[in-house]
């Protein structure tokens, strides 16, 4: 294939269903013959990035790392649904630079702080209130809320995210002439 393949970036505090969501895109995208693949934020960590700790400098370079690696899939045809907490504006626009003009979508998956240490699924929001860890998006770390998303998801089941994703018209060109 010689077009590149449309990025999807999720967004959004821990546990505010980036994964979910991300999940279920691929397997719509999966269905409809498009080869796609999840990086996901805690899989990335516990593998290519697992040297790397919370810190500021951290942070960026995971997401570097990232960036680079959806680029790779992206070039390869494979559609990068990437769902990482990516709490700063700067690497963001970063990973945006990477991909042509319309070739790259932010999701920001926009559930309240509140609701998302309420589930807290990993068990990080309690580690990370009683200091056993540091610098924490939420607690001691600060998220920066995009201003520019091609889809914002609040109050909003996970399938009906995935319907006002799969409307992103560069993914719609994209199953239209690549897959099938």
């Amino acid at each position: 294939m010689s077009a590149v393949a449309p990025c999807i970036w999720f967004c959004g505090f821990s546990g505010a269903g980036k994964t979910t969501v991300a999940s279920l895109l691929f397997q719509q995208l999966s269905a409809n013959a498009c080869p796609a693949f999840v990086l996901d934020g805690d899989v990335l960590r516990s593998g290519l990035c697992n040297d790397l700790g919370f810190s500021q400098a951290d942070r960026r370079e995971n997401l570097r790392r990232t960036r680079e690696l959806a680029k790779i899939l992206s070039c390869a045809g494979i559609i990068p649904i990437v769902a990482c907490i990516s709490p700063f504006d700067e690497d963001r626009q970063l990973a945006r630079s990477l991909f042509p003009q319309g070739g790259f979508a932010l999701v920001f998956v926009d559930t309240p702080l509140k609701e998302c240490m309420r589930r807290d699924p990993k068990g990080m929001y309690s580690k990370a209130s009683k200091g056993q860890l540091k610098e924490f998006t939420g607690i001691d770390s600060p998220f920066e809320a995009p201003v520019q998303a091609e889809v914002h998801v609040r109050n909003q089941s996970p399938a009906e995210a995935v319907h006002a994703i799969l409307q992103i018209s560069a993914l719609q060109g994209w199953i239209a002439n690549s897959c099938q």
